[in-house]
């Protein structure tokens, strides 16, 4: 087994979660999500984006709208919607819980080995 296998598989899991997080304060375009997650060290590229920005609005939790740009041609801001931003509440708590058990597990083996 690779490590790079899981580890991509890691990220795409947290994906959505991460974009809806990102559009949590403002709306983005594509490239500003895109360096977002870039600056945070998940690797992502436009192929993998725009398939899962489309599933997200087509599930109800995110918007667009176009806007004029000064360098060059329009550009499609993302947000959340009101079911959006419930979704990522839940998503919050979900995280939460989920990392808390992590720590659990991750930590109670070490404990167990040293």
């Amino acid at each position: 087994m690779k490590i790079e296998n899981t580890k991509a598989q890691m990220r795409k899991g947290v994906l959505e979660y991460c974009i809806l997080s990102v559009l949590k304060d403002e709306d983005a375009y594509v490239a500003e999500i895109l360096e977002t997650l870039k600056d945070a060290k998940m690797l992502v590229v436009e192929g993998t984006i725009y398939p899962l920005l489309t599933r997200l609005k087509n599930a109800g939790l995110l918007n667009y709208r176009w806007e004029e740009s000064t360098s060059g041609p329009p550009r499609k801001y993302y947000g959340l919607t009101e079911t959006g931003k419930l979704f990522l509440n839940e998503l919050n708590t979900t995280w939460s819980e989920l990392q808390n058990a992590v720590n659990l597990v991750t930590n109670t083996k070490k404990s167990k080995d040293e």
